[in-house]
């Protein structure tokens, strides 16, 4: 079991994504946004599931000397229970995989059976229904708000009505369970998906396409906090 803080399920977190950082100096990008920030969100792309290849075990390994946050891996591939015993000895914190792959149940349980925080993703055109049978089942739901494969793209604002569906469910249910979203957040965006329930907001080329990621990052962070309060 890991014994990186996850935070309280429901705190409101930012997690910047590296997928937007200059890999040619990745671990220098990581530790100037630390101290604004609460994870770091590792995008993982296999070039099937989604038509785009990042990065894969090593590289979180070497991250690892860099940082002390929670790695919060989103596995966008296609075969992930083949790849979790490796993230897991890499140095991952939780793996969120993809309901649209198939066999959710199987994935799921062996995120756990690792001692990882689990999670479960769905793109921004699959139904609430796609993923409310296992909300019992994970410790975070990540609904993306742009199509998973490439940084930089446009916040999709209708998948907001799915949120809000989300964060219902959660809170009838009494779930300890973050719901994070993934696309397209930056400080016009975050009080939207901060107001629509979320509490785990992704963040790539806003923070790390700027000219000063930290002030970037605390900016946004001061943002959705202002929204929830």
């Amino acid at each position: 079991m890991t014994n990186r803080d996850a935070g309280a399920p429901g705190d409101l977190r930012i997690a910047p994504s590296i997928l937007s950082a200059d890999f040619g100096s990745l671990g220098s990008a990581v530790e100037e946004v630390e101290p604004e920030t609460d994870w770091l969100h590792v995008d993982i792309m296999d070039g099937h599931f989604v038509p785009n290849i990042s990065i894969g075990p090593p590289v979180v390994t070497s991250l690892r000397s860099y940082s002390a946050r929670f790695f919060d891996c989103h596995l966008m591939i296609t075969e992930p229970s083949k790849y979790l015993d490796a993230f897991q000895r890499a140095g991952a914190d939780g793996c969120t995989i993809h309901v649209e792959v198939g066999e959710t149940a199987r994935h799921l349980e062996k995120v756990r059976a690792l001692g990882l925080r689990v999670g479960l993703a769905a793109n921004p055109d699959t139904p609430f229904d796609a993923v409310a049978p296992f909300l019992s089942d994970i410790d975070m739901l990540l609904l993306m708000t742009v199509f998973p494969g490439f940084g930089g793209q446009t916040f999709i604002a209708e998948v907001m009505d799915k949120v809000k569906q989300a964060r219902y469910e959660i809170d009838r249910r009494a779930l300890d369970l973050d719901l994070e979203v993934d696309g397209g957040i930056d400080v016009t965006t975050a009080p939207t998906a901060v107001a629509a329930g979320a509490n785990v907001l992704v963040a790539g080329s806003a923070i790390f396409a700027s000219e000063d990621p930290l002030g970037a990052a605390r900016t946004l962070r001061d943002v959705a906090f202002s929204t929830r309060r």
